[in-house]
């Protein structure tokens, strides 16, 4: 007896280790984390974090399964063409009620017998009339347009990461002019209080001078914390929303490579992925045409079983093999509804390709408009800046020469901050319409 516990105690044990590794497998393989991309205090360029966003995000790895899953599809309607083999085996052990006799190995008795009861059933698809053909061709199709899919996925994404990487820097510059302010009140505040103390100026400098510095305070703490709003959302845009501390590339500045809006037009309608899709699935539509008329065509096949069912382990065995013909007669005309679906999904198919396209055209014709529109601004913006960095100037000179007022000076460095921030307001426009023209057409030339 205590041979036995302790083999069953054995046994308890062994048995919870296997469970405690089959659980533990799973989740440590889960908590895998994959390999920064980047170490603490790098600096990353615009394609860098495309590149890092392309890698990490679940977005993006989500439409990739799903083209995965499309691939597997085509698999799955090609083994239509390949035998169908399936195996089933029963063994019973039968005791007649009492009072019944039931026909075993000694007659006319109702001891319990066994019986054992094995077969196997084969088929292979000789024609159908091209219906697994089409299914295969709805497939291929159905998968083409997930890559598509995943294609837009991805050039959305670009344009995403595109869009926070100088949000950031528009931040950033934002943060700079508004320290820059703060400093420049700081030493006003000082000059209106040396002009109070030697009875040049009223006390009304001192204190409008103290409140222009605190509203410059109040600027700079808005700043910094849309600053770190900023950076979040690049880190989220990244798929690394716990990314450690690192700083981006200034390349606001950057000028890139235009394009003339008809072939900008003519890339998009050759390159758009939803377009490529969108084709896809009217390919697919009419295949599924053609697959709903196969409905009213026969299949045939080859099929064949051997099995054995008797009361000994080794039972009598038999088998058949033929053709065999499936033909729908009459199914209340359910084949001629399929029919009709299909087609009306076929006209469904193309109607959103042709409302895609006009959609394609009207985003590549807007993102054009709004990159003249941005390149236009930028000489603008830069004359404003200069010129509300003239006037400070002035009015700062002429307040220590003892002849400007404080509301001049205000003045000058309000009009000098909306210079600044239209200014970096129009770079990031530029930018931004650069990376939406890329994203209209499929890809800028470099």
């Amino acid at each position: 007896m205590k041979k036995k516990l302790s083999g069953l105690s054995r046994i308890r044990r062994w048995g919870a280790v296997f469970l405690i590794g089959v659980w533990c497998i799973p989740v440590l393989a889960g908590a895998e984390e994959p390999s920064a991309p980047f170490k603490p205090g790098e600096q990353l360029t615009v394609d860098q974090c495309v590149g890092i966003a392309v890698v990490r995000h679940p977005q993006l790895a989500a439409a990739q399964g799903a083209v995965k899953a499309s691939e597997s599809r085509i698999g799955q309607a090609v083994a239509a063409y390949l035998p169908q083999v399936n195996a089933s085996g029963n063994y019973m052990k039968i005791k007649a009620p009492n009072g019944t006799s039931i026909t075993s190995l000694e007659s006319g008795s109702n001891k319990p017998y066994q019986q054992y009861s094995g077969s196997i059933n084969a088929s292979q698809l000789i024609y159908d009339f091209g219906k697994t053909p089409n299914q295969i061709w709805i497939q291929k199709y159905g998968a083409e347009a997930s890559r598509g899919d995943f294609a837009e996925t991805k050039v959305s994404l670009v344009l995403a990461v595109r869009q926070a990487y100088y949000g950031l820097l528009q931040a950033q510059r934002n943060r700079d002019v508004a320290k820059e302010v703060v400093v420049q009140f700081e030493q006003h505040l000082q000059q209106a209080q040396g002009f109070y103390e030697v009875g040049t100026k009223p006390k009304f400098d001192v204190i409008k001078a103290k409140a222009d510095l605190s509203n410059a305070k109040l600027n700079l703490i808005k700043a910094e914390n849309a600053l770190r709003i900023a950076k979040v959302t690049l880190n989220n845009t990244l798929g690394y929303p716990d990314a450690p501390d690192y700083s981006i590339v200034d390349s606001l500045d950057i000028v890139k490579k235009e394009i003339p809006l008809p072939e900008a037009v003519e890339r998009a309608y050759k390159n758009r992925p939803e377009l490529l899709a969108s084709d896809a699935r009217v390919k697919a539509s009419d295949e599924q045409v053609s697959y709903a008329y196969k409905g009213f065509l026969p299949s045939i096949s080859a099929v064949g079983s051997y099995s054995r069912t008797g009361q000994d382990f080794l039972p009598p065995e038999g088998w058949t093999a033929g053709i065999a013909l499936s033909w729908s007669l009459f199914n209340g005309f359910q084949t001629v509804h399929q029919v009709g679906e299909a087609k009306a999904n076929l006209e469904t198919a193309k109607a959103n390709y042709d409302l895609l396209k006009q959609n394609v055209l009207l985003e590549v014709q807007q993102a054009y408009l709004q990159l003249m529109q941005a390149k236009e601004s930028i000489p603008t913006a830069e004359l404003g800046v200069q010129q509300a960095t003239e006037n400070l100037d002035i009015a700062n000179g002429r307040y220590n020469a003892g002849v400007g007022s404080p509301i001049e000076v205000t003045d000058a460095q309000v009009t000098y901050i909306n210079a600044k921030t239209a200014h970096t307001q129009a770079l990031y426009d530029y930018q931004v319409a650069v990376a939406s023209l890329e994203k209209a057409i499929g890809g800028m030339e470099q």
